[in-house]
């Protein structure tokens, strides 16, 4: 097979099993290493020991390599296949069927491990009709989230990737007569074939429900995701008022992982904040904001007893992967499963829409 191919689909494997992030980097390296190389050159110089000695390149990498060259499949790439495994029952392989998207991954700009394009490689070979990038905000300087400058930036790569031109009505004048965007950039099938990347962030919720991030650019973007990362052991009617002000921002879409918990994993547990939840469950509601089912396994959030409290209070939902690497997508799974097994109607779950359904959504409130 492929040395690249191969390569990277160890990578994503492994970022699918949550493994230390430097074993993953060592074989995306590996195939950044070796995908500037002709077929030729690189059968020569794995035969003659330059390959082994270059930099970039390890034991287990060269392994990999090596066998690839010799029209093996790797041996480390069978073993991660055969020890892969699916947290779907039958309900959720239906229910996964429906799913289009996905509305909460990061890249390197913030605290992501990759480049957006490979971002959007994986969730085209996913199967994705929709992905969009949603790097953090400000605020979170420990995630090197997006300045104001940063974020136009971003908005301007996204586009490039396929010359997409802002779309009719998108642009609206200030009381000044300057030009500014108000109707999102998106990304069509250029970003990867039937693949569609939206613009987005994972907004701050500040201490006083305000959003991080100029309202200005964020009407510019397809998503909002909107989430509380700090001072989350704040009292109960702090954290509510927190949240309902976050809730009644018209740019706000999602609500994500409203409890902050964390169940398991590198970074330790965390206690799930404490508010009311039903008084933000019908502000969600009546604002149209999506309750977020994020489906990261250490975070698991919102629990079950929150999920039906959602449910009964007519919440629309959004099944999201906040992936920080490519293979992190696929853990898009879980979350399907517990929506799935917890009984969320189908059209209430943003993320079975079709593209232009959701924008209508997004938008909606701008």
């Amino acid at each position: 097979m492929n040395p690249v191919d191969a390569l990277n689909e160890i990578a994503f494997r492994l970022e699918y099993d949550r493994a230390p992030q430097f074993k993953v980097q060592a074989f995306r390296r590996a195939s950044a290493t070796i995908a500037v190389l002709a077929p030729d050159e690189l059968s020569a110089r794995a035969g003659d020991g330059r390959l082994k000695a270059t930099k970039g390149i390890g034991a287990s990498t060269f392994e990999v390599i090596r066998q690839a060259l010799n029209g093996e499949t790797p041996s480390r790439l069978e073993a991660l296949r055969a020890a892969a495994t699916s947290p779907l029952t039958s309900a959720g392989e239906r229910l996964k069927a429906k799913i289009r998207g996905d509305l909460h991954t990061h890249s390197e700009w913030s605290d992501g491990t990759t480049s957006i394009e490979l971002m959007v490689d994986a969730a085209r070979q996913l199967g994705r009709e929709y992905v969009a990038l949603t790097d953090h905000s400000p605020n979170l300087t420990v995630a090197h989230g997006l300045t104001a400058e940063r974020l136009a930036e971003q908005l301007d790569v996204v586009k490039s990737l396929d010359g997409v031109e802002e779309p009719d009505g998108a642009k609206s004048h200030d009381d000044s007569g300057t030009s500014s965007s108000a109707g999102g950039t998106s990304a069509g099938a250029g970003a990867g074939a039937g693949l569609r990347l939206l613009t987005g962030i994972e907004v701050d919720i500040l201490d006083d429900g305000a959003l991080d991030q100029s309202p200005e650019l964020l009407a510019r973007l397809d998503i909002v995701v909107a989430s509380v990362h700090s001072k989350l052991r704040s009292d109960k009617a702090t954290m509510t008022k927190r949240m309902l002000g976050a809730v009644a921002d018209p740019h706000t879409n999602i609500l994500g992982h409203c409890t902050g918990r964390l169940i398991e994993g590198s970074r330790g547990t965390r206690p799930p904040s404490d508010f009311d939840a039903k008084r933000v469950f019908a502000a969600c509601a009546s604002n149209n904001v999506a309750v977020e089912i994020n489906a990261r396994p250490e975070r698991t959030d919102p629990p079950d007893d929150l999920i039906a409290a959602a449910l009964d209070a007519g919440c629309l939902f959004s099944i999201d992967s906040d992936a920080h690497a490519p293979g992190q997508q696929a853990l898009l799974d879980y979350g399907i499963e517990r929506a799935a097994l917890l009984g969320v109607p189908v059209d209430r779950i943003v993320t079975t829409w079709p593209v232009e359904r959701l924008l209508e959504w997004s938008r909606a409130s701008r």
